[in-house]
Formats: C-alpha cells, sequence, structure tokens
C-alpha cells in the first residue's frame, strides 16, 4: 500500500461504494489454504552467500560451445560476427523504448526500417514489419490476417511445421472460433495432391514450413497454388537463411511469409529471446500486425522516419486492431539486420551452403552405420531424420555420456517417432564433431536398446 496514492479516506470511499466493510472483505472468497499458502523455503541468505548459491547453481550448465551439438529443431547455434554485440550494446539502443516519438526516436526507426527492407529482399515480398515476438506467434498472426482478409474461418496446416507452432495456432484458433485442419506429410514433406483434396472454399488458406520440421524442402509453387485455387492465401514459415539459397516464398507464388529471425545473429540463449518476422504482398498491408515504418520528408526536406499504418490498439478503436502487439522487440530485430548487413548476401549464402554440405556429409557417414538410416528420400538442407535401430533418446543419452548432443529425440514430440532422431549441422559444426559423431553412433550398443514400433507412414 506504500505505493499507493490513495489515502485512508480514499480507501474506505471505495470500500463502502462495493459494500465491503475492509480490504479483507474483498478476498472473502478464496480459501485460507490460498490466500496464505505455507512457503517450504530455506533460509534467508546473506548477499554474498546467495551470489554463491546462484553461482553455484549456474555452472551446472553446459554452454553449447562446451558440447559436439547437433541439436536444432527451431533454435540454432551459429557464428555472431562481434559487430552485432557492439551495436546492440550501445546505450541508445539497447535502453530505448517503444518508439511512439518519431522525432525523438528516428535512429530505432531507421533501424526498423533497414529490418523490413531486409526481409522483403530475403522473401521476395513487398511490405515487411517488426516487432513480432517470435517465429510461431507469427505463424498465429498470419493465421488471423488469412482469416480477416478472407472472411473464412478455417485453415489448413501442413503437419511438417514445427509442432510447437501448430500448438501456438491452435491456441489462437480456439479465441477465435478458428477450424484447424491438419495435412499429414509424406515422406516428411506436404504432397500438393493431399492438400487440392483437403483444401475447400471455407479455408482462408494453407500454412507450410520452409524447410519443414524434419529438416525437407517443400515444393513451394505447387502448394502455393493449391491454395489460390480454392481462393485462399499462402502463407509460409520460412527460415531466413533458407531463403538465400532457396527459390524465395514471395517468387514461389505466396501471399504472405513469416518466421523467426533467431539465426541472424541471436544466440540460442536457452531459447529466447527471439523475433519474428512478416512480409506479405502490397494488397494486405492493412491487414499487418504489430509496427510497420515508413519513410518521408520532413518540412525542411530532410529524410524522416515514422510509424505508418498503425493497427495496433493504442492508435486505433479496438474493434479494428489487427493485433494487439506491445512488446517492442527492435532490440533484437537490430541484432538481426547488423547481422545480414555485415555478412551480406554473399556471407549468408556461403554460411546456409556450408551448412547443407556439413549435414549431408554427416548423413552420409550415419547411412553406412548399421541399423541407421536416414528417414526419408527427400531433399534437406542442414536438419534431418535419423532412424535409430531401437529407441532414439537411448542412443542420445549414450552420445551425452561423450560430450555429443545428438539432436532432439523425436518420440517427445510425436510417440510415434520414438526411433528417430532429428539432427542439425551448421557452420559452427567442425568436421572432427562430425567425425567423433560417427564413430560414436559406431559405438552404440544397439542390441541393449530399448525397442520401440514406429507407426510413421512415409
Amino acid at each position: 500500500m506504500a505505493y499507493l496514492p490513495n489515502s485512508e479516506a480514499d480507501r474506505r470511499a471505495m470500500l463502502e461504494v462495493v459494500g465491503a466493510a475492509d480490504v479483507a472483505d474483498l478476498f472473502a472468497s478464496i480459501p485460507d489454504s490460498l490466500l496464505d499458502p505455507a512457503l517450504d523455503l530455506p533460509p534467508a541468505l546473506s548477499e554474498q552467500d546467495l551470489v554463491a548459491e546462484v553461482e553455484r547453481l549456474a555452472a551446472r550448465n553446459n554452454p553449447l560451445g562446451t558440447l559436439d551439438n547437433f541439436l536444432g529443431a527451431g533454435v540454432y547455434r551459429r557464428f555472431i560476427p562481434a559487430i552485432v554485440r557492439g551495436t546492440i550494446g550501445r546505450p541508445e539502443f539497447y535502453s530505448a523504448y517503444t518508439p511512439y516519438q518519431a522525432e525523438a526516436s528516428q535512429g530505432t526507426l531507421q533501424t526498423i526500417f533497414e529490418f523490413q527492407s531486409m526481409i522483403c529482399a530475403l522473401t521476395g515480398l513487398d511490405v515487411a514489419n517488426a516487432s513480432l515476438y517470435d517465429g510461431a506467434t507469427a505463424a498465429a498472426e498470419a493465421m488471423l490476417l488469412a482469416v480477416q482478409a478472407t472472411g473464412r474461418d478455417r485453415i489448413a496446416v501442413s503437419e511438417a511445421v514445427h509442432p510447437e507452432t501448430l500448438r501456438v495456432l491452435r491456441t489462437y484458433a480456439a479465441g477465435r472460433r478458428v477450424s484447424v485442419d491438419v495435412i499429414a506429410p509424406r515422406e516428411e514433406v506436404t504432397d500438393a495432391t493431399d492438400v487440392r483434396a483437403a483444401l475447400t472454399n471455407a479455408h482462408a488458406g494453407l500454412l507450410v514450413q520452409q524447410p519443414t520440421f524434419f529438416g525437407t524442402l517443400e515444393s513451394l509453387a505447387d502448394l502455393a497454388d493449391a491454395a489460390h485455387a480454392v481462393g485462399g492465401l499462402a502463407l509460409c514459415s520460412a527460415d531466413p537463411l533458407a531463403c538465400v539459397v532457396l527459390v524465395p516464398p514471395g517468387e514461389a507464388g505466396f501471399d504472405v511469409c513469416i518466421g523467426d529471425a533467431q539465426p541472424l545473429g541471436v544466440p540460442a540463449s536457452f531459447g529466447g529471446p527471439h523475433v519474428g518476422y512478416m512480409a506479405v504482398r502490397q494488397p494486405l498491408v492493412r491487414r499487418m500486425p504489430g509496427r510497420l515504418v515508413g519513410i518521408t520528408r520532413d518540412h525542411a526536406g530532410r529524410r524522416a522516419y515514422t510509424l505508418t499504418l498503425q493497427t495496433r490498439e493504442q492508435h486505433i478503436r479496438r474493434e479494428h486492431a489487427t493485433s494487439n502487439i506491445c512488446t517492442n522487440h527492435a532490440l533484437i530485430a537490430l541484432a538481426a539486420t547488423v547481422y545480414m548487413a555485415h555478412m551480406g548476401a554473399g556471407g549468408m549464402r556461403e554460411v546456409a551452403t556450408v551448412s547443407a554440405q556439413r549435414a549431408h556429409h554427416l548423413a552420409a557417414k550415419l547411412s553406412t552405420t548399421k541399423g541407421f538410416s536416414v528417414s526419408s528420400d527427400a531433399p534437406f538442407l542442414w536438419e534431418f531424420v535419423l532412424r535409430c535401430p531401437g529407441d532414439a533418446a537411448a542412443v542420445a543419452s549414450a552420445l551425452r555420456e561423450t560430450g555429443i548432443v545428438a539432436g532432439l529425440p523425436l518420440g517427445r514430440v510425436d510417440p510415434a517417432r520414438a526411433d528417430q532422431l532429428l539432427v542439425c549441422c551448421t557452420e559452427m559444426t567442425p568436421v572432427a564433431a562430425i567425425e567423433r559423431y560417427a564413430s560414436a553412433i559406431g559405438a552404440v550398443d544397439t542390441a541393449r536398446l530399448p525397442q520401440v514400433r514406429s507407426e510413421v507412414t512415409v
């Protein structure tokens, strides 16, 4: 109460209005066990002892750099040039708040504008925004954009998208009374024939991922045509580095491209923070959520940046708002912007190429190990699914004892894939680590692995 400006007389007046005798009456409906629960806490520590205890706990963490890391699944350890950390650590960026006052926020607004421009170049689309939280919520915002743009209440989603993205989509859809129809992949890619059979005139659009959660490559043009055939929008969740070496979604006919910019200079950091992105065709620009920075001229004819087409609930009537995106992710977007500016198209293409080469080298070596195989013949970039002769979690546990993070056991996300590992290589994967991985796999006692029954249809 010390921080509340209400006087005792103010509080009595408010209690009288609500019909309560005292403040305790306001909480009378809460059971005593919840109102004042017993907390089993250790004795209080001095500051010195507390710091020592926190340092002890922190020392239990193993930085990915100390291990042979083959874990991807949406969060990637990639090289971050020193200029990225140096730029985002500057106080004018690090402490900047939401740029509501354009005349006082030209630096922040310019960095957002540059981020938007680079995302447009990557995706092959007309307009991009900023301040989306991450790839999963960006996909949910794209779903809502499609629903609003078409006036329809169904969305088709490939089951080859990241399972956490699918969960976020379902959460958003439940609140908006949107139906989510999932299309199962074949050979770990989305089959255009299955899409055409599933889509109807009630669908607002189709969402796919490039590369898929399994690392495989989709045939985007065919999928975009299938969505457009029923009057829906084609939505693609794309790894931005993949856009450098593959046909960009916009050029393949997609209307909306969203994704996570974490691979662009943002550390893994225990899963966050990330930054999402969205790019659309020009006719959809007024449907975009988040922030959109435009460039104009001031009264003296000088270049000026400003927030434009502001569609959040702070700026227009709530029933007309396209989003409730408030948190400013411009700092993380700045990291991605500096990364892209520093690396250039050539550098980013080299990163993608080296990552793919090392993944294919590892896949070829593992496929020669008895009992292990790549689960699909579909093309892939830097991730692939390794089928094991038993429980993949047990394989990962055995390799972990040798200092190798073998990948993601897919049984965690789908019990039918309990014999599979999702394995990733990046430019940060040394060739020596690939050799150690192959050697460790060869040393696994497959006869002692717990047996599982795969139910995946390929």
